[in-house]
C-alpha cells in the first residue's frame, strides 16, 4: 500500500480523477458516447432539474464557451433543451428530453457498476472518512476560488 505524503495528495488526486474517468470512458466508447456526453448527460440525470448552463459549465469542469459547443451537439441529437429561466431571462436552462432519459438512466447504470466494481472490499466506514475528507478539501478549494 503506498503511503500518502501531504505533497503527493494533489497529484494523487488528479490521476486518480483522470484514471477513473479514462476507464469509465472505456465502457461508454461501445454506445458511442464521448467523455463529455456521457459526463453531461449523467450531471442532468443526477440533478433531477434542469440546470443553468454556468451550474452544469460548474459540474462538468469546463469553460461556458466548451459547454456552449457541447450543447450544441447533444440538442442536435435530441438529448437536452434549453429553456429560459423564468426569474432571469438572461440565463438558459438545460434539461434532459424525454428521449434522453433512456440513455441517460443507462449511463447512470454503466457509472454506477463501475463504482461498485471499484469499491468493492472497500469498508464502508473508510468510505466515508474518505469522502468526508475529500468533501472538507473540496470546500477550501471552493472557498479560495469564491472567497
Amino acid at each position: 500500500m503506498t503511503v500518502v505524503q501531504r505533497n503527493s495528495l494533489g497529484p494523487q488526486l488528479t490521476l486518480t480523477s483522470k484514471i477513473w474517468r479514462q476507464a469509465l470512458d472505456a465502457r461508454f466508447r461501445p454506445l458511442g458516447l464521448t467523455q463529455a456526453q456521457w459526463l453531461c448527460l449523467l450531471e442532468l440525470k443526477r440533478a433531477e432539474r434542469a440546470l443553468s448552463q454556468s451550474d452544469l459549465a460548474l459540474r462538468l469542469g469546463i469553460e461556458a464557451a466548451t459547454l456552449v459547443r457541447l450543447l450544441d451537439r447533444m440538442e442536435q441529437r435530441g438529448w437536452i433543451q434549453r429553456m429560459l429561466d423564468n426569474k432571469d431571462r438572461r440565463t438558459k436552462r438545460i434539461a434532459l428530453t424525454e428521449q434522453a432519459h433512456g440513455i441517460a438512466s443507462r449511463v447512470q447504470h454503466v457509472a454506477d457498476r463501475f463504482r461498485e466494481e471499484l469499491l468493492a472490499g472497500i469498508p464502508q466506514e473508510e468510505l466515508q472518512i474518505c469522502s468526508r475528507i475529500l468533501n472538507l478539501i473540496y470546500d477550501r478549494a471552493l472557498g479560495q476560488l469564491n472567497p
